[in-house]
Parts: C-alpha cells; sequence; structure tokens
C-alpha cells in the first residue's frame, strides 16, 4: 500500500485511478476507482458515489470528486483539503469538447 501525509493526514490505497468522458452533444461523464482506501490507518469504505466527503481535522476528503459542464469533465478520485494549509488532487483526468 502507499501512503502520502497531507498536512499530517496519512492516506493510503494500493490503486488510484480516474476517468473522464467527454460526448458531443451530451452530457459528460466519469469514474474513479480506489483499491484499499484507508486514512489514518483506518480503512474506508468507498461507495462508489460521485463526490463522496470524509470528514478529516481540519479539512475534508472528497472521493471521486465529479465537476462536469457543457465542454467538459474533470474527474478527482481523490482531492484531499487542509483548510489554509493544503490542496491536493491525487489521481486526476479531464475531457473535454472545443
Amino acid at each position: 500500500m502507499a501512503a502520502v501525509s497531507v498536512a499530517g493526514t496519512a492516506i493510503g490505497a494500493d490503486s488510484v485511478m480516474a476517468r473522464a468522458l467527454a460526448i458531443l452533444g451530451s452530457a459528460g461523464a466519469g469514474t474513479s476507482n480506489i483499491a484499499n482506501l484507508s486514512i489514518n490507518g483506518v480503512p474506508i469504505p468507498v461507495t462508489g458515489d460521485p463526490n463522496q466527503t470524509i470528514y478529516i481535522p481540519g479539512g475534508l476528503v472528497v472521493i471521486d470528486e465529479q465537476q462536469t459542464s457543457a465542454t467538459s469533465t474533470v474527474v478527482n478520485a481523490l482531492h484531499v483539503t487542509v483548510y489554509g494549509v493544503a490542496d491536493v488532487v491525487i489521481g486526476s483526468a479531464t475531457a473535454g469538447i472545443y
């Protein structure tokens, strides 16, 4: 398991992947896959729902963060924010039609 520390919060996973899809004339789509996610050594179940939010001391972790518009899709597998200290994305994909 690989791990990263963000402002004192240890985040680990066996694998992290994000996918984004843009479709002409239709809404974009995205997904992410995260295997064996843990925060500070505690296993975190990944629901598969977009924008699953886990609160951590001083911030939050968004799992499968998805932002879509008429022309693009952005998917961040993990987005860790510690307010005023860190803003880290792990695994990101962007697709667009211009």
